[in-house]
């Protein structure tokens, strides 16, 4: 099989399982090497039309598909732990603060469980919280969407808009210099900027796989929040303050 016809294989069979690992690609491909499976799939991600993520995992570059919160916790989860101890040094006793929806979030959350803070969330993760914490935790009402774990709607706004934050930590899917912050799903980019309007201080939670990736609905502007991240881009650090120590 020649490299171009082994990369549209590639692609066909993303597109009927959205996310796999290496490993478990080569098996749809077993004359393929592993080797060979990553040269294509870096000559695909140059061509737009899949993301290596860390791990070993890979996806179709698409601005339409949520992945599920399960998929999502298991990626980049070092990262994740760094960013979320970075942040949490942040947030000082006796703060309120706004916490989104997402795994990063959730990392952030089971970080500062034991800090003398109130936490008010769209994140239902934080319904498996078990054990003996400091803080307070209103979880908002609102739309379940259980895909992602995430509370949203105009019930969430309105409730969302009842608080002011010292600082809010917010997610999202792509950070781009020309079209900002963005996420796939417009209810949840209105939940971002309703938050956004009641913080005194925004901080983003985004690790460095999402940098110059774009999704399908820009939720806010680069220049609302200061980032915080594993690692620094000079690109992007042009246009906003990032934080990776």
């Amino acid at each position: 099989m020649i490299p171009y016809e082994r990369q549209e294989k590639i692609v066909e069979i993303l597109n009927q399982k959205e996310l796999l690992r290496i490993e478990e690609l080569q098996k749809y491909i077993p004359e393929t090497s592993i080797s060979t499976l990553r040269r294509d799939l870096k000559e695909l991600e140059k061509r737009n039309k899949v993301q290596l993520l860390a791990g070993g995992a890979v996806k179709l570059m698409t601005s339409t598909i949520e992945l599920p919160i399960s998929a999502k916790t298991n990626l980049q989860t070092k990262e994740k732990d760094y960013i979320a101890k970075v942040a949490a040094r942040y947030i000082n006793d006796g703060d309120t603060i706004y916490l989104d929806s997402g795994s990063t979030c959730f990392a952030l959350l089971k970080e500062i469980v034991k800090k003398k803070i109130h936490i008010i969330t769209t994140n239902t993760d934080a319904l498996s919280l078990i054990g003996d914490f400091s803080c307070d935790i209103t979880l908002l009402g609102g739309t379940f969407n259980p895909i992602i774990s995430s509370l949203s709607g105009p019930l969430t706004e309105e409730n969302i808009k009842k608080y002011i934050y010292d600082k809010a930590f917010l997610g999202a899917n792509g950070i781009d210099l020309k079209f900002g912050v963005t996420t796939p799903d417009y209810v949840e980019a209105s939940k971002k900027m309703a938050v956004l309007g009641q913080a005194k201080i925004s901080y983003l939670l985004c690790d460095s796989s999402k940098f110059h990736k774009v999704s399908t609905v820009k939720a806010f502007s680069l220049k609302d929040v200061t980032l915080i991240s594993d690692k620094s881009d000079k690109k992007i650090g042009k246009e906003i303050e990032i934080i990776s120590k």
